[in-house]
């Protein structure tokens, strides 16, 4: 089968395209088909080494994937040959025409979710709902403040956040970003790029503020955050690409909650929460994946460019 492997850490380039041997599935694992799989900002950390999380070289990316069961390991009922599955996770990872999961890393796939879709759910709808629901603990009626919500994640957070009771900002930075964010729900656009749009997003606070802030570049807002940011207010850190300088009395201010967190944290039953969440808005329709740009597998190193350096747009994925 062919598969991208990491040789060595490093810049996109090491993304190589090799044929190696399809894996089988042991006890209570499952070899999927992949039709398409996610790529994430995440992935371009874990591949240039710079990730807490370092895998063993040389190895497969990926986290997010599509497709369906090929075959089936021992002692493992949950799922079957022919059923279509999107993975949260996978033992030989996902950038691959096969891969090994754990029973836990596949779940069912609506039939009305494309493989490529279904490419985009894991780590987007899953890092959304804990930021939110786990993380900040949202109450109905708040107002949240997305950055970068032309985004997967910023997609996701939008449309569990507005299915909630909450009202909804977000940020993005193109016409065509802020129409898909209002497209998803949002109740107020506003272009970082322009440079009063804080003071336009206090102004449609009504001066209050917004109560949570979903932050996906630290490094860049966290400190800007505090204009917009309401009493008692909370700080989800879900992204940053640098450090920063922090005046601790901005916190104190405000008695505010920053709140940092990364998916591969959350214990097993708030991941049994998440896909139990995740699975009622698929199939209640009002979580629907938004795919922006798909690129072959062949092109695995472009489709790790794009997803830092271009402007956020749904999720990016490649096709196999």
């Amino acid at each position: 089968m062919k598969a991208v492997v990491v040789e060595k850490f490093g810049g996109p380039e090491v993304l190589t395209i090799k044929d190696i041997a399809i894996p089988t599935p042991g006890p209570g694992e499952v070899l999927v088909k992949v039709h398409a799989c996610g790529v994430n900002p995440v992935d371009t950390y874990i591949r240039s080494g710079t990730h807490a999380e370092k895998p063993s070289l040389p190895y497969t990316p990926g986290k997010d994937a599509a497709g369906f069961v090929e075959n089936i390991g021992p002692n493992v009922d949950s799922v079957k040959p022919g059923d279509r599955v999107y993975i949260a996770g996978s033992k030989t990872g996902t950038y691959a025409e096969f891969c090994v999961c754990d029973t836990s890393q596949v779940q069912a796939l609506p039939e009305g979710i494309s493989f490529e879709q279904g490419a985009g759910i894991f780590v987007p709808y899953a890092t959304a709902y804990r930021a939110l629901f786990q993380k900040a603990k949202v109450e109905s009626g708040e107002t949240v403040l997305v950055h970068g919500a032309s985004g997967a994640v910023g997609i996701a957070a939008v449309q569990w956040a507005k299915k909630f009771g909450l009202k909804v900002f977000g940020t993005a930075g193109t016409a065509d970003g802020a129409d898909l964010v209002m497209r998803t729900g949002a109740d107020r656009v506003f272009n970082h790029s322009d440079p009063n749009y804080l003071s336009e997003i206090v102004n449609a606070s009504g001066g209050h503020g917004v109560d949570v802030i979903l932050e996906m570049l630290a490094n860049v807002n966290l400190v800007k955050d505090f204009e917009v940011l309401a009493k008692s207010g909370r700080i989800v850190v879900i992204g940053s690409r640098g450090s920063i300088e922090f005046p601790p009395r901005l916190v104190m201010g405000k008695d505010a909650s920053i709140l940092g967190m990364a998916l591969f944290n959350a214990e097993q039953q708030d991941m049994a929460e998440i896909f139990s969440a995740i699975s009622h808005g698929l199939t209640e329709g009002f979580l629907a994946p938004v795919v922006g740009k798909a690129f072959p597998l062949e092109e695995a190193a472009e489709a790790h460019r794009s997803v830092i350096e271009a402007k956020a747009f749904g999720k990016t994925v490649l096709k196999v």
